[in-house]
């Protein structure tokens, strides 16, 4: 063993700082998953590996010019990165710490997403809600109209009217405010056992598979009320279950639709 790691010791304050930073770095990945700071990333990792490649070989034209690009991309890289800065930034507003000061705040807009549910329901208009939790649906945003509006029962239900400009497409929800209507979501590929489901479950349950967001569906031929969390769907769900699934309360209700996944 090398002299050196004879007298290292670890002690719970470096057990903790290495978890510490482990789990920031594990929050940044999932802040940015699925969005085009992936993509810069790599090519970012690609520029940092030619540099000690050129450093090695003593390349000194090509060291010198990343350099160059090194040292004034970091600003380009805030103007480039600008809304993952403010939506990484709207996420540390959104932890679990900041949340239980503001169950109030959750508990209204639960009241107006499930006010939304029944009325639209009642009055058989088909619609597809998605709240957005931990992982960030920006990407689909970007699919449909991004807007900046707080919930409301009436602003949803207005939205998904027949005939106008954004009902044909999924409401994405963030916290207490409406930031997508018209937006094109994933559609499942998995063999469902319902032949009855259409496109807007299929798009439901795709969104479920692919991030922890919270789904709500109403049939436009049914008009029941469906849920899809954790890729799995749930038919007919009660405005109490609804109001337990934006609580953070992820029971098992009756009513779960087979979803048959392949074998990888």
């Amino acid at each position: 063993m090398p002299e050196e790691l004879r007298h290292l010791s670890v002690g719970v304050r470096d057990v903790l700082e290495i978890g510490l930073v482990a789990y920031m770095l594990y929050r940044v990945l999932l802040l940015i998953h699925g969005t085009r700071a992936v993509q810069m990333l790599t090519g970012i990792v690609v520029l940092v590996v030619l540099y000690g490649l050129a450093w090695v070989t003593q390349l000194t034209m090509i060291t010198y010019l990343l350099g160059l690009l090194f040292t004034y991309g970091a600003f380009a890289g805030v103007v480039i990165f600008q809304p993952e800065l403010r939506q990484a930034l709207a996420h540390l507003g959104q932890s679990r710490v900041t949340r239980l000061l503001r169950r109030m705040g959750e508990s209204e807009v639960a009241e107006e997403v499930v006010a939304a549910l029944e009325r639209l329901s009642q009055s058989g208009i088909g619609a597809i809600i998605a709240v957005e939790r931990e992982m960030a649906l920006g990407e689909y945003v970007a699919s449909g109209s991004a807007i900046q509006a707080k919930v409301s029962a009436d602003l949803l239900t207005t939205i998904f009217t027949p005939y106008s400009p954004l009902h044909d497409g999924a409401v994405i929800i963030r916290g207490d405010t409406v930031i997508g209507a018209g937006c094109i979501l994933p559609l499942s590929q998995a063999p469902i056992a319902d032949r009855t489901l259409g496109t807007r479950h299929r798009a439901a349950l795709g969104l479920a598979e692919e991030s922890d967001a919270i789904v709500f569906v109403v049939s436009e031929e049914t008009a029941t009320i469906s849920s899809a969390v954790d890729g799995r769907l749930t038919r007919s769900v009660s405005p109490g279950q609804i109001r337990d699934l934006l609580a953070g309360r992820l029971p098992r209700h009756s009513g779960e639709i087979e979803v048959q996944r392949s074998e990888v």
